[in-house]
């Protein structure tokens, strides 16, 4: 089968992330090549006194926003399986991120999307598509005005995590800007 093929075989169901679906992102997270050393808290500020090098306290922290019902993104599943992340939630939720500051918009409504993982099995198959897809929709369910993203291009040695530009392009968003040298800043609004 083509990687074409593969992509259209490939559907997500995407659900948010809360505390009914947190042993399904525990199971993804810690599962072979999971990101179980950043617990998607990169961006994310850690409690007082806590270690950002302890990977359970990072866990904790993640945890924690969880049981505060914070939005912190959205799990794709595969037959049922927890298979694809996307941290999509409201800016003022993240550390700075750089970007974007517009003095008339209402900060509370600019969500960010800052972080995507699948499983290896799954990349280079174009699955891209439905994470970004499922989290601006997501994003826009939950009042959102523009959903802002940190892509990097296909090329850079880090922040790949973050998405790549051409995927953002695709589905709409523009440049408005770069947070440091490598992260672009995009927007797309809703």
């Amino acid at each position: 089968m083509g990687k074409e093929q593969d992509a259209v075989a490939v559907r997500f169901a995407f659900h948010e992330a809360d505390s009914s679906r947190w042993r399904d992102l525990e199971r993804l997270f810690e599962a072979p090549g999971g990101p179980k050393h950043c617990w998607c808290m990169v961006w994310r500020s850690m409690p007082k006194g806590a270690s950002r090098a302890d990977k359970q306290a990072k866990k904790a922290a993640l945890q924690g926003l969880v049981r505060r019902n914070m939005p912190i993104g959205i799990l794709g599943y595969l037959g049922g399986e927890p298979a694809a992340w996307c941290s999509i939630a409201p800016k003022t939720t993240y550390r700075d991120l750089g970007g974007v500051a517009d003095p008339v918009e209402d900060p509370a409504k600019v969500w960010a999307v800052v972080c995507f993982f699948v499983p290896r099995r799954l990349r280079g198959q174009g699955v891209m598509k439905q994470p970004l897809e499922a989290a601006i929709e997501h994003a826009k369910g939950n009042g959102a005005a523009p959903v802002e993203a940190y892509p990097v291009d296909p090329g850079s040695p880090s922040y790949r995590f973050m998405g790549f530009t051409t995927a953002f392009t695709a589905a709409g968003f523009r440049e408005v800007g770069r947070a440091g040298t490598r992260r672009h800043v995009m927007r797309l609004a809703l």
